[in-house]
């Protein structure tokens, strides 16, 4: 015995498993078990192949909607010489990747002599540091490995509104 539910979703009732296979072959469907726990166990004349059709492109769907969360991180290098319009070049791109919700990793490589002045370096990396403080915060400090230096800049959360409602606007 099976509860059987048509292909438009409405209850058939329990009936016997070979007249609700007759069902579905008159109609050139599948019969197919939904719930094989329940008592009388759950049965669904129904396309077989329609269904894992659209099952599959729904676990596709879902798997692009993932991709979209997880943001890639981006990576911007640096050198502790760095001209002024190449810097604010590179923190512009910085900040444009910040507000399409992506990390950044910044990372600053020496090269011969600059080794022997990191604290050169290691300003340039906190001063990006401080000029994207108002998009994005430091996930991960100035690390000094090897012959360079890393920081992982992450979106700030959005802030929320703090102003008491009982203040006026401010009108400029």
């Amino acid at each position: 015995m099976v509860r059987c539910i048509n292909a438009a979703g409405e209850m058939l009732g329990v009936m016997q498993t070979r007249d609700a296979f007759r069902m579905a072959q008159e109609q050139d469907l599948d019969l197919v078990e939904i719930s094989p726990n329940a008592e009388p166990p759950v049965c669904r004349i129904m396309d077989l192949g329609k269904y894992l059709y659209s099952e599959s492109l729904k676990k596709k769907q879902a798997r692009k909607q993932a991709m979209v969360h997880n943001r890639a991180v981006k990576e911007m290098k640096y050198h502790s010489n760095v001209e002024e319009h190449d810097y604010q070049t590179k923190l512009g791109h910085i900040r444009e990747f910040l507000e399409n919700g992506h990390k950044v990793k910044i990372t600053l490589q020496f090269r011969g002599r600059e080794n022997a002045h990191r604290e050169l370096g290691i300003a340039v990396v906190n001063r990006v540091l401080k000029d994207c403080d108002d998009i994005g915060m430091a996930e991960m400090e100035p690390r000094v490995m090897g012959r360079s230096v890393m920081a992982i800049l992450g979106v700030r959360p959005a802030k929320t509104s703090t102003k008491k409602l009982d203040e006026p606007p401010v009108v400029q």
